[in-house]
């Protein structure tokens, strides 16, 4: 029979109810991970096989959430400045209200990282064993998480409202609560160390998002880079106005000169960050007047450094994203010119030039390898081993290559030739003389007689009555999605075989009955 194995069983996500929300969901990057549909959903099924409840990297509901948890970062770093610094302790209660929710929030997601799978940079599997999970949690981002994630904005309640029921009662009470209430908002300046968790958030929502994987990467590394120059700009524009505030106003500070003490919030916002941007851009000081004290002059100083490093950071960023775009994306392109040039040259039909576009884009995925010239230019050891990783576990699915010699197999393993298949291509007819085996590494193919119809899927492979001697094709196979076939010769393996006689004699008689077993099975 041309495959001994079934198909392997489907079992899509909407099957399992309110659980689908947790298992991987498809798209580009789950696909870029795992390769395929099926392998997607083999990862679903490994997920609720498990038995643990663990929110998969790549699931519907981490890919809501993290959105959330950006914007909700994002607007904490831009609030709790202005809290400190402008508002004068009477923030409201609705601030109030998202501070607490903010707090709450960040508890949760201290919470749930420790049930949230994770895609390591060495591995294509997600780790979903809850110990995994815990031990990398807690030796990597947990102390700094619950440092950020400190419910200070439940302190700052409890005391604004002991604050409020104190101001019918003597003077000095009311003022020592003043005090605290003070120290405990610039205690909450901890919570600023939530700009890891927006650098991390940015970085996972590339993993989880289902645009085009480069100009996803392209647009997330400069839209974070504009944020992180707007928030140090703010947090400059911030520190600004609150360093006076904290000395009291004196009589020769800027908020003083400028006339600012009786003005809004808006105002106030206004000329610090104005006040800022001068120091850091260095053109002005944006001030009639030079720094007029030692605290005023080392804040003007912070800031022209700041401005300084943004520079620096700006500077080094716009390089690296000029001279750092994906040099194998860049070479698929000039190769693709140079095919269309061709083509052109050629006078191809449309639907010839689209069919090979198609190709290229499925064989390379937008990056151009020289896949054959890497290969030779590495030693035997390291080629044997580049191949074991990748095909050896579709070797050892078949029958006849089960239990063989390692050095066997290894061998074999570099007779392997990759192809790759578009959707409705025929990769042979039945009848049709043949004269090599297929290992399917992701995709689906439909092999069909006039009595016999399967599918076959990632794992599984087909044509191997053909392997030992040269014949006919016992059926027609056909490409139901975009198939990554490895190939392996009739001619290529028997040259392999002259060096291991005891298999070869082996080899002919399993070859022999299962030619004659799979004649029956496609006559019947």
């Amino acid at each position: 029979m041309e495959n001994s194995q079934a198909p392997v069983g489907r079992r899509t996500a909407s099957t399992c109810g309110w659980r689908a929300a947790f298992l991987p969901q498809l798209n580009r990057q789950s696909l870029s991970v795992y390769g395929s549909e099926i392998a997607v959903e083999k990862e679903c099924i490994r997920q609720l096989q498990s038995g643990v409840w663990v929110i998969h990297p790549f699931s519907p509901i981490r890919s809501y959430y993290i959105m959330c948890m950006v914007a909700i970062t994002f607007l904490n770093l831009i609030g709790i400045p202005m809290e400190i610094a402008f508002l004068d302790g009477y923030s409201g209660v609705g601030w109030e209200g998202f501070n607490v929710f903010s707090d709450t929030l960040f508890l949760m997601d201290v919470a749930l990282n420790f049930r949230m799978g994770i895609i390591s940079e060495d591995s294509e599997v997600a780790i979903l064993d809850i110990k995994k999970i815990r031990v990398i949690y807690l030796k990597s981002w947990f102390i700094p998480d619950v440092i950020a994630a400190f419910p200070i904005g439940y302190i700052l309640l409890i005391a604004e409202l002991q604050s409020h029921s104190d101001t019918s009662t003597s003077g000095s009470k009311a003022s020592r609560m003043v005090r605290i209430l003070m120290f405990v908002r610039i205690i909450s300046l901890v919570r600023l160390l939530r700009v890891s968790r927006l650098v991390r958030f940015f970085n996972e929502v590339e993993k989880v998002s289902n645009a085009n994987l480069e100009y996803v990467q392209l647009f997330f590394r400069i839209l974070s880079l504009f944020m992180m120059m707007f928030l140090l700009c703010h947090w400059n524009g911030c520190i600004q106005y609150f360093v006076p505030m904290l000395e009291e106003f004196p009589s020769d500070c800027w908020v003083r000169q400028e006339k600012l003490m009786n003005a809004t919030v808006g105002e106030k916002y206004s000329f610090g960050v104005f006040r800022a941007l001068s120091h850091m851009i260095q053109i002005s000081y944006g001030s009639n007047e030079s720094p007029t004290n030692e605290v005023e002059l080392w804040v003007v100083m912070t800031s022209m450094l700041s401005g300084a490093l943004m520079y620096t950071v700006l500077v080094a960023n716009a390089a690296a994203i000029i001279t750092n775009v994906d040099q194998a994306a860049k070479a698929y392109k000039d190769k693709m010119n140079h095919l269309d040039d061709y083509m052109t040259f050629l006078k191809l039909p449309n639907d010839l030039r689209l069919r090979i576009q198609k190709y290229y884009g499925a064989r390379y995925g937008g990056r151009w390898f020289d896949e054959k010239n890497f290969l030779i230019s590495v030693s035997t050891a390291l080629r044997e081993e580049i191949l074991t990783v990748m095909c050896l576990s579709l070797l050892n699915n078949v029958p006849m290559f089960q239990n063989r010699d390692v050095n066997f197999l290894n061998t074999v393993l570099l007779q392997f030739q990759h192809e790759v298949f578009q959707e409705d291509d025929v990769i042979f007819q039945q009848n049709a003389s043949g004269d090599r085996m297929f290992f399917i590494e992701h995709g689906q193919v439909l092999v069909e007689t006039d009595s016999f119809s399967q599918e076959l899927a990632d794992g599984d492979y087909f044509g191997e009555t053909c392997l030992m001697t040269k014949g006919k094709r016992l059926a027609t196979v056909q490409a139901l999605t975009t198939c990554q076939l490895f190939s392996l010769s009739s001619e290529r393996f028997q040259m392999v075989l002259q060096g291991f006689p005891d298999i070869r004699r082996d080899m002919e008689k399993f070859s022999q009955q299962d030619k004659e077993y799979s004649a029956a099975i496609y006559q019947q």
